[in-house]
């Protein structure tokens, strides 16, 4: 009866992982033969680890990566892709947004950028960061809309506030000048308190050209380029090599 009631306790007040770890102990004879310290040991560390699962499914759902399977431990290193095995290992250990730096993801299409990009997010939230993802042509019509509803401020914020931003497709076409100026803004909220992850076709030498306005195109490029990361994918298609 105290048991059970123990038990109604630790639920009503959501300790849902040391709930599970009472009912499993006391289902097992043998945990009898454990002290009171070993057993409430066990029970901290295990509603420690449920919340932290808890947390992560939480981060994931949130975060809305394209390829929700991509993680760094399946990065495919064959020769003449241009990874790095120490550049990616000092990516996924998180201190490049801990530094609130940006990493730079180029490459032909189908290289792998998005997949990589999404690994490095996944990565992220294992260690507890806040990511989001989103394509930059979709980024540039929800704010569109955003400023005739008027939450547009409400969504900057939103986006200022997570702690790595992972934009697909960027360069895909020519920004109108409303969109320049809308990624001028969210973008300045993130120097030197939030990371970045740009994936794009285009060779970085070339984003200049394709932002179009001279003084927002320096500025625009001022946040991002400095403090970042680059990686440059090379070699044949992914998509082509995983169909051979």
């Amino acid at each position: 009866m105290l048991t059970h009631h123990s038990l109604t306790q630790l639920k009503t007040l959501r300790l849902d992982g040391m709930a599970r770890a009472l009912e499993e102990q006391l289902a097992q004879p043998g945990a009898a033969a454990l002290s009171f310290e070993e057993r409430i040991a066990l029970i901290i560390d295990r509603e420690m680890s449920f919340r932290d699962s808890k947390r992560l499914t939480r981060l994931l759902k949130q975060a809305k990566l394209k390829v929700g399977s991509a993680c760094l431990e399946d990065v495919d290193y064959r020769p003449g892709r241009g990874l790095e095995k120490k550049l990616l290992a000092s990516l996924g250990g998180g201190d490049w947004i801990r530094h609130h730096q940006n990493c730079l993801i180029t490459g032909s299409t189908g290289s792998g950028k998005t997949w990589l990009a999404c690994a490095l997010g996944n990565a992220a939230c294992r260690q507890g960061f806040s990511v989001l993802y989103v394509r930059l042509p979709r980024l540039f019509e929800e704010l569109r809309i955003a400023h005739g509803d008027g939450s547009f401020t409400r969504r900057l914020s939103a986006l200022a506030k997570t702690d790595l931003l992972l934009i697909d497709d960027w360069g895909l076409a020519p920004p109108s000048a409303a969109e320049r100026s809308d990624l001028l803004e969210v973008l300045d909220d993130r120097v030197g308190t939030r990371s970045t992850i740009i994936t794009s076709q285009l060779p970085v030498e070339h984003w200049h050209e394709y932002l179009g306005e001279p003084t927002l195109a320096d500025a625009i490029l001022d946040r991002i380029l400095h403090a970042s990361h680059r990686l440059k994918l090379t070699g044949d298609s992914m998509r082509k090599a995983r169909r051979t």
